[in-house]
């Protein structure tokens, strides 16, 4: 069944870069992590090193993982926006190309989940 709207709908998104006060979204994913069900998206600072949001965000953020412990995220495989990515730990996640509403997908291999289960 069609639908047909009665007046023009305009929406203004909330999500625009010019109202997080400087900050920005950053989308990331751990592929065969799924105990965390979702990308997490998480508040930055756009002139953060990527070394410091590896130790600062990152790390605890997925520390609830057992795997997190052996993670080496510096050295792991990156997508940006599902494109090969290879951060620079001492630039900032700008200086990377990385902006408000980037995504970011970790790749750790051999580490594979709770019990290889992916998850």
């Amino acid at each position: 069944m069609s639908v047909n709207a009665i007046s023009e709908y305009h929406a203004e998104p909330k999500d625009r870069v010019e109202n997080f006060n400087g900050m920005q979204l950053l989308y990331v994913y751990w592929p065969k992590h799924l105990m965390f069900c979702a990308p997490f998206a998480l508040l930055v600072a756009p002139d953060m090193t990527f070394g410091a949001f590896v130790d600062e965000l990152l790390k605890p953020a997925v520390a609830g993982h057992p795997d997190s412990e052996k993670a080496d995220f510096l050295n792991a495989q990156w997508l940006l926006n599902d494109e090969a990515f290879t951060p620079d730990p001492a630039a900032t996640l700008i200086d990377n190309g990385i902006d408000h509403k980037s995504m970011l997908t970790v790749t750790t291999p051999g580490l594979e989940g709770i019990q290889g289960s992916a998850s």
